[in-house]
């Protein structure tokens, strides 16, 4: 007789203990031990049990084990979380098998081994069975839906307890969650706030909505709203860093000239964007739509056109603004010589698009949506001992049950940003679908991005210098891990696993193919769901926490002649109370990082166990460790520190 020792580590998740009976059987390249009772009650909170499993010869390479649970008579099942299984055969060689997931039911759940190479698994019949066996379950498991024509697919679920076990929020992000919720609105219910249909009487009022809920941002923003450097520098730092081109040509419909505008130094439009000092942000996605009804009033969304001017001083300003895309004489150009409530109602439409701008297109479908295509596909295509698996996994924690309730309680038709935001209403989906169309797959990836927006010089872009070192950290990681386990452009061909989850994201997600290259691909998706998404969440109530500064709607046609605004006016445009505080008090909930927060880098579940990848993460981690210190000594210098691509900040994963 041999003897295997067998260690099983449960996890540290609230509920993760099992009173069942647990039994493993050990299945190896020369046979297969029986199936064992580990005779144990100690699979509690973050137990680590050791068993001796008994054969009557050596069972040779192990490739894969057997695990399944029973309850006892009279007793319940239960669930249980393992997060792995090492085994140490009797010639000396560790074996490490990873769980990680929830095993609720009574079926036998089959685990390869961690290290087994592909061409273990594509040659013997048991590496082979057990890849198909796992995909086929997992192909039932994460199905495909279509949430609406035209933008991409998600998962297939009837409500949230519906998602599989192993996605689901932990016990403490569903109360945090809630708990944050529940308190916002209960605040503002308080105050009468939440179904006041009354407009805004004096701009001061607005500070007592969310009055002890600041940031030291927001607080910045409430005094700087105004200002044309600020109003400028948010096209850089703020939520929305991405709209932002270098003009060298004025489009057509954007009759500009010299004689109207002041630039400073005397230069003309020409000279200026020869040099390369002119900038444009155009909201043409949102031409032509029909803007929502909101408690019973027709409100207003603007596909304005933008023009600033880089100043000496390295300021970004704006030196003119048309609404509308078509020049006509009802839709004048504003200028900042203008009088000051007509050039502030133009900024503050401006504003209001950029909220929809950002939100639907930017944040949800950049962000939210394409996450959600990465993980779905990766869950259904690629088995756990595969190293794209491995890689990847992390980045997938949270994003189906967030989209879910994003689906159900913001763009559902009963949902927040559906029955307040300005484009919530017919014009969301064709927001939506307009984007994606209009969307690229260099416009994803980030080094292309800014060079084709002509954005790699401008002075204060943070979003740019700190983006550009997470991808490159990003990139040399993902090289290294991919390298280790690829040799050649014809084994990336031959996997027919990661084929099949790249050609499910063409198929299900960008609607197109496009023509890539691995590590680049990985790269654009680690940091999509990491690094991008914080730039464009996490600084949501900071700057729409003063919501002059990103009114959610406008309820007031923009002036078609100049001369005729006024604080009452601009106080008339502003959304009512009501719609007001939902949009605060959401942009409040989804800024709000949970205690359970994973950041960038850190991998709590142990998929890796070869020297090399565990290597190359511990690098990796080094990099983001000394890049969030240099970020944090920049900030102390700024008025307006820039943090959300502080890797010690961002997320692993759209979380939130």
């Amino acid at each position: 007789m041999v003897k295997y020792e067998v260690t099983v580590t449960t996890s540290s998740l609230l509920n993760a203990t099992t009173a069942n009976n647990i039994f493993i059987k050990l299945v190896g390249t020369d046979g297969e031990s029986k199936r064992t009772w580990l005779e144990s009650s100690d699979f509690y909170l973050e137990a680590v049990s050791t068993f001796s499993v008994s054969c009557p010869t050596s069972l040779g390479k192990l490739v894969l084990i057997e695990v399944d649970k029973k309850p006892l008579p009279l007793f319940p099942q239960d669930s249980w979380f393992p997060n792995k299984v090492e085994v140490r055969s009797p010639e000396g060689d560790d074996y490490n098998f990873p769980i990680y997931r929830w095993i609720a039911d009574s079926e036998v759940h089959l685990f390869r081994e961690g290290t087994a190479l592909r061409i273990l698994d594509d040659n013997h019949h048991l590496g082979k069975y057990s890849r198909e066996k796992e995909l086929k379950l997992r192909e039932e498991l994460y199905r495909w839906d279509v949430y609406k024509e035209g933008i991409p697919h998600c998962i297939k679920a009837e409500h949230p307890l519906a998602l599989p076990d192993e996605v689901r929020f932990s016990f403490t992000k569903t109360s945090e969650f809630l708990l944050t919720a529940t308190t916002g609105l209960t605040e503002l219910n308080l105050k009468g706030l939440a179904f006041s249909t009354e407009k805004w009487t004096d701009i001061d009022d607005i500070r007592n909505v969310f009055c002890n809920k600041t940031t030291d941002i927001s607080e910045y923003v409430e005094k700087h709203w105004r200002d044309d450097d600020f109003f400028g520098y948010q096209y850089l730092n703020g939520v929305n860093p991405i709209l932002i081109q270098r003009c060298t040509v004025l489009p057509k419909n954007f009759p500009v000239t010299d004689d109207m505008l002041f630039l400073s130094g005397g230069k003309s439009l020409a000279k200026e964007m020869q040099d390369g000092n002119i900038f444009l942000c155009d909201y043409k996605r949102l031409d032509g739509l029909k803007a929502n009804v909101i408690n019973g009033k027709q409100q207003y969304l603007m596909a304005p056109l933008v023009l600033l001017h880089k100043t000496p001083d390295d300021k970004l300003m704006p030196i003119a603004i048309q609404l509308k895309q078509t020049p006509a004489d009802d839709n004048p150009i504003f200028f900042p010589t203008d009088s000051e409530y007509d050039w502030l109602t133009a900024k503050i439409f401006v504003r209001s698009a950029d909220f929809s701008e950002h939100q639907l297109n930017v944040h949800l479908l950049r962000t939210h949506l394409l996450a959600e295509v990465f993980a779905v596909s990766l869950l259904r295509n690629v088995p756990m001992v595969h190293p794209l698996y491995k890689l990847l996994i992390p980045h997938t924690r949270y994003t189906l049950q967030i989209n879910f309730l994003a689906r159900l309680l913001l763009i559902s038709p009963s949902g927040v940003f559906t029955q307040f935001a300005s484009s919530g209403g017919e014009a969301m989906i064709t927001i939506l679908k307009r984007s994606l169309s209009s969307m690229t797959y260099r416009s994803l990836c980030m080094p292309e991005d800014i060079a084709e927006r002509g954005m790699e010089d401008v002075p204060n872009y943070y979003y740019r210098n700190d983006g550009l070192m997470v991808w490159d950290i990003i990139q040399r990681f993902v090289k290294g891990v991919l390298g280790h386990y690829y040799k050649s452009d014809a084994e990336v061909s031959q996997d027919s696993e990661l084929q099949h989850w790249i050609q499910d994201i063409f198929e299900h997600g960008f609607l197109s193919q496009a023509n890539t290259e691995l590590v680049k691909f990985v790269t654009m998706v680690i940091f999509t769901g990491s690094g991008q998404h914080s730039a464009v969440n996490c600084g949501q109530f900071d700057y729409g926490g003063w919501m002059p500064n990103n009114p959610i709607s406008l309820q007031l046609p923009p002036p078609s002649t100049k001369g005729k605004t006024s604080e009452a006016t601009m106080l008339n445009t502003f959304p009512d109370v009501n719609t007001t505080v939902q949009g605060m008090s959401t942009m409040w909930l989804l800024s709000k990082q949970s205690s359970d927060f994973v950041c960038l880098g850190v991998y709590p579940e142990e998929h890796f166990c070869e020297e090399v990848p565990c290597k190359l993460i511990s690098n990796f981690q080094g990099e983001l460790e000394i890049l969030s210190t240099v970020i944090k000594t920049r900030n102390k210098s700024l008025d307006v520190p820039y943090t959300y691509m502080d890797p010690a900040l961002v997320e692993n994963s759209v979380a939130i």
